[in-house]
């Protein structure tokens, strides 16, 4: 596992494209002083040692020393041993619909995006429980199994789309029972299972499936994503006006089935939160979660970080080294030697 020891310093990085905007800035300045002083063939005449190319490639070699530092002073450094340590918390599956009827815009920029975006602020308030990811339409497939590693939860809900599951539908039942059977062996530990969805649900019993989860001691929370007037589903490109229509002829209209999912919520011994105020949402689900008894788990993190700031300090030397040996000004006794022009002689 990667990380910076002192992280803070990357922000010193900033400087290289201000330096670098700021040599643009003064390369044209000095190009239009030396026009306006006099011809530039006959400028070049008069300094045959002068160089327009050497000061610029050694400029951005400089850059190259500045980054590199920068890099040693953040303290890059790699864990090389996984342990498994001890903490206080809760066991999370989120269950997120991927349904068609997730692309519907009533809610911008639209129900699966406003889901995802809840889904990374839950994760960034989660300190030390477990997360999980599950997404269902017709069917149920698990994406993340129960982890603490947030950043790859974040990796994996960023790559989530409409399309992954090809079984159209909306089983909220399946996904409730898929969470059930996702979570970790550990026992005595307090569990939650979230749904994120529109609420259509055509496939299952999913108000029996939270009552399992109830007898096995699992709180299931759901999260409305839309609105009730709801909006029509955009097929192919959202920009051409192209929906879904039923066999009629008619444009399908999705609307958030808010009292399915107050009855899942009510029946799953949960809350019902409407992400319609993403923010409100989020932080309503998350105080409901914290209510619940954080238990000692067994988690496996990176340990004996070692440094390797060692590497990228000996690149700057070596970036150094080589910016000493080009010089601003043409070596005198080189100058006239161009190994790709053709000698007079030979040609004859």
């Amino acid at each position: 596992m990667f990380r910076f020891e002192n992280p803070e310093y990357l922000y010193l990085l900033i400087i290289v494209p201000v330096l670098a905007f700021l040599s643009l800035i003064i390369g044209k300045r000095r190009k239009k002083a030396l026009q306006q002083f006099g011809n530039p063939e006959l400028l070049e005449s008069l300094m045959p040692s002068a160089s327009s190319i050497r000061p610029i490639i050694k400029f951005y070699i400089m850059l190259l020393v500045i980054i590199c530092l920068i890099l040693t002073m953040a303290g890059p450094q790699f864990g090389s041993k996984l342990e498994t340590v001890k903490r206080k918390g809760i066991e999370i599956m989120i269950a997120l619909d991927v349904s068609n009827s997730m692309n519907a815009q009533d809610i911008q920029p639209s129900r699966l995006d406003r889901a995802k975006r809840a889904i990374y602020q839950l994760v960034d308030k989660l300190e030390n429980d477990k997360v999980g990811l599950i997404v269902f339409a017709g069917q149920a497939y698990t994406q993340l199994p129960i982890t603490t590693d947030y950043p790859s939860a974040k990796m994996f809900i960023s790559t989530i789309n409409t399309g992954i599951i090809p079984t159209q539908g909306t089983a909220i039942g399946a996904a409730i029972e898929k969470g059930i059977r996702s979570f970790s062996s550990q026992e005595e530990v307090n569990r939650a299972i979230i749904v994120i969805t529109d609420g259509e649900n055509h496939e299952d019993d999913a108000i029996a499936a939270a009552k399992a989860a109830v007898e096995k001691g699992i709180k299931v929370y759901t999260v409305g994503m839309g609105l009730p007037k709801g909006a029509p589903i955009p097929v192919g490109d959202s920009n051409k006006n192209n929906f879904m229509k039923d066999r009629e002829g008619n444009v399908v209209i999705s609307k958030l089935n808010e009292d399915m999912l107050i009855n899942i919520a009510k029946n799953g011994d949960g809350e019902f939160i409407s992400a319609n105020n993403i923010r409100k949402g989020i932080n309503d689900l998350v105080d409901h979660l914290s209510k619940l008894e954080k238990t000692e788990m067994d988690a496996k993190i990176y340990t004996d970080y070692d440094h390797q700031f060692q590497y990228i300090a000996l690149l700057a030397l070596l970036f150094l080294i080589i910016d000493f040996m080009i010089l601003e000004r043409k070596n005198k006794y080189l100058k006239n030697i161009n190994l790709f022009e053709e000698n007079k002689e030979d040609a004859k």
